[in-house]
């Protein structure tokens, strides 16, 4: 049988999906505990997969009142750049939201596609994510820049509300995000939530940063850290004294340190290292493994904390000395990726094999297997 929109992102919901992938000539999949499951329903025809476009641009239109927002986003799909990315929230007949989703919808040899990611509606403690208390003391900094890394669909942009949202809780500040699209909802609480949308409320995160810093901002959220100049206003609004954070697509404290800096133009990178050096508070880098239970997926940390030596480092262009900076900085709260691994299989909360695929050095972690016979 074919399924309506509706019916699939009930599925989504059912089944605790994190994406529903929407192709020409493939039956509906559900990504489900990090593997892709397909739907037990007729491949799509191009026909239906615009209809599901269609029906994804009237739930937006219901979201926001008016086929404003639609209008914008059917224009953006027709241009040249083939598609568009937007979040809504998805009701039931009662008109109580369900989900929120964050779609990305593009064109494929001429037909379209559309993959719809599941954004949890709940905001998570730090605990419950497996952050340690010791990230407390970077949230209640008054200035730097924090980092949050990783590759895609490892739940960056989850460990960012969660630090957030104990902001939110903790302290009374005013909060400024800049986000493409808007995925989790802050409410006021102790602090007053500002969320912007690119596209909806803002051009760009280069803009919606140097905007921010004339509202009177205490906290900034950047979405990502996209391009050069949104990397160098981040870093401005940090050098200001401002306590911002931003996510990039690396894994790994020294890789993330190495590709902010190689995005600027040579005669530049003395001065963003002595810069970084400066302003850069921490780098939270994490994988999501699969549970060995096959309940879901928990996530493994690497942690690096700025220190005198680790600054030293990237003004000297030495950033390959940091991972043994952060192997010995556990009491300033650091750890490595492959630290954390290991105590991820201690607790037998992820399997050998899990380990190894996501280990940083993957020789060393099969050595430490062998000694534990484990391999």
């Amino acid at each position: 049988m074919a399924f309506t929109l509706k019916q699939l992102l009930d599925l989504v919901v059912d089944t605790n999906a994190s994406d529903l992938h929407l192709h020409v000539g493939q039956a509906p999949a559900l990504r489900i505990h990090g593997e892709i499951e397909t739907v037990d329903s007729p491949a799509l025809t191009a026909a239906e997969t615009k209809k599901h476009v269609e029906d994804a641009l009237a739930i937006l239109d219901e979201n926001v009142g008016n086929n404003e927002s639609s209008v914008r986003h059917t224009e953006r799909l027709n241009s040249v750049h083939g598609g568009s990315d937007f979040g809504f929230a998805f009701e039931d007949e009662q008109g109580q939201t369900r989900a929120r989703f964050r779609t990305s919808i593009f064109k494929s040899k001429g037909h379209y596609g559309m993959v719809l990611r599941q954004i949890p509606s709940k905001l998570f403690a730090l605990h419950q994510i497996g952050l340690p208390d010791k990230i407390k003391d970077l949230l209640n900094l008054t200035r730097g820049l924090v980092l949050v890394t990783g590759p895609t669909g490892s739940g960056k942009t989850t460990s960012l509300a969660s630090m957030i949202n104990w902001i939110n809780e903790n302290q009374g500040q005013h909060i400024i995000t800049v986000e493409d699209p808007i995925e989790y909802y802050h409410p006021h609480k102790k602090s007053i939530v500002t969320q912007r949308e690119l596209g909806a409320d803002i051009n760009s995160f280069a803009e919606g940063i140097r905007a921010a810093l004339r509202q009177d901002p205490d906290v900034m959220l950047v979405g990502e850290m996209r391009d050069l100049e949104t990397i160098e206003a981040a870093i401005t609004a940090a050098e200001t004294g401002h306590l911002v954070f931003a996510t990039l697509h690396t894994t790994g404290a020294a890789r993330t340190v190495d590709r902010i800096i190689d995005a600027f133009p040579a005669n530049t990178k003395e001065q963003i290292r002595i810069q970084l050096a400066s302003n850069l508070v921490a780098v939270i880098s994490q994988v999501l493994c699969k549970r060995r239970d096959g309940k879901g997926r928990v996530a493994a940390f690497e942690i690096m904390v700025n220190n005198p030596s680790i600054a030293a480092h990237i003004r000297d262009n030495k950033t390959h000395y940091i991972t043994s900076d952060i192997q010995t900085g556990a009491i300033f709260g650091m750890m490595t990726l492959d630290t954390h691994l290991l105590s991820l299989l201690d607790r037998n909360l992820i399997s050998p094999a899990e380990a190894v695929t996501y280990a940083q050095d993957t020789d060393d972690m099969r050595n430490k297997l062998a000694q534990r016979g484990m391999v």
